[in-house]
């Protein structure tokens, strides 16, 4: 099916059938346009302000979305779409097309930092990166209510495969995004921290659908694993949330029983890097450790007679995130630990 390419007013989401589309925006520096993969299936008993968006490549050097994502397109029987699922590959294509998490090239932005107030609305918000904000509020928010969004480490930090969310005020609404997360079949389902401005999966939360984020893989490479994991649970989600009808298994380690669900909320869950330097991990993501316990070693080059600085974890639990590239930045999160719950 060929794709149409359609400005943002254009795009149906409600009419039956599957529609392929590239979502125009307007390009900052050429005369031209930035495109947007999206594709929708619409079922017989889609409801209004209900269905389900899968999105990959937030960051442009995360890829197991969107490889998990162009798999779907083909794999998902639209007969088995009884609601609404949207599926959006790539949806910054600028931070893709230079691998990087900002969009470089274009406004330098980071899109998982640019879900602020006025994003795309105000002079000062208007390139592409918060336009695309603005596009996914504007354009797909009214007409979902389940919001998955596929991340991985990309070229800064090492992962456990997790799923991931934040606590939220409203309990059907916490249960709901714990036993979606579970489904991915991930060794780790994770809350973390909710003080970072502008995050696409707080937005949602915000605007009260069931939001799971996750890490599916790391080192700007493609992960298997994290394949099977984001494809299967994109899946399960839809038909957890009556999107699909079809019959979904168990896998890994939902059906093993051995997901461990944690928690990053508190500050002593992170050690930042007290000064530039290069990271030496001790130990893989994924680990069990105990409070104290070195973890890792911050070398500076620059003193090469020194000790390297011991990296401790600050709470007992699992070491879910470490730092990948050797070069870390001051104040760069080099190790988390999530406490079990």
């Amino acid at each position: 099916m060929a794709r149409q390419m359609v400005d943002p007013s254009r795009l149906d989401l409600e009419s039956p059938g599957r529609r392929d589309y590239w979502v125009a925006l307007p390009h900052d520096s050429i005369w031209g346009e930035w495109l947007i993969p999206l594709t929708v299936w619409v079922g017989s008993r889609a409801q209004e302000g209900e269905g389900l968006v899968a999105f990959g490549s937030t960051h442009g050097d995360e890829y197991e979305g969107p490889v998990a994502l162009k798999h779907l397109l083909r794999a998902i029987d639209g007969s088995t779409v009884t609601g609404r699922v949207v599926l959006v590959p790539v949806l910054n294509p600028p931070a893709f097309r230079s691998g990087r998490r900002e969009s470089v090239g274009a406004d330098g932005v980071n899109l998982n930092r640019a879900f602020v107030d006025e994003a795309g609305r105000s002079e000062a918000l208007a390139g592409i990166t918060h336009r695309i904000a603005d596009f996914v509020r504007t354009s797909i928010w009214p007409h979902v209510h389940v919001v998955i969004d596929l991340h991985a480490g990309g070229d800064v930090a090492r992962f456990a495969a997790l799923t991931s969310f934040h606590r939220v005020p409203d309990a059907h609404q916490a249960a709901s995004m714990l036993e979606m997360a579970r489904w991915f079949g991930v060794p780790f389902i994770l809350t973390y921290q909710d003080r970072t401005p502008g995050l696409l999966t707080s937005d949602a939360e915000r605007a009260g659908k069931i939001s799971v984020g996750g890490e599916f893989g790391w080192g700007a490479a493609v992960s298997p694993d994290g394949i099977r994991y984001a494809r299967h649970g994109v899946v399960a989600a839809a038909v957890l949330a009556g999107q699909m009808n079809v019959g979904i298994d168990r896998i890994a380690h939902h059906a093993a029983g051995t997901q461990q669900v944690v928690e990053a909320v508190d500050g002593e869950c992170y050690v930042p890097a007290p000064w530039p330097g290069h990271y030496e991990p001790l130990l893989e993501c994924g680990s069990g450790v105990v409070e104290g316990q070195v973890i890792g070693l911050l070398h500076d080059f620059n003193r090469i007679d020194d000790d390297p600085w011991q990296v401790r974890a600050g709470v007992e639990g699992y070491l879910i995130a470490a730092a990948w590239r050797a070069p870390v930045q001051q104040g760069q999160h080099i190790a988390v630990v999530a406490r079990c719950v």
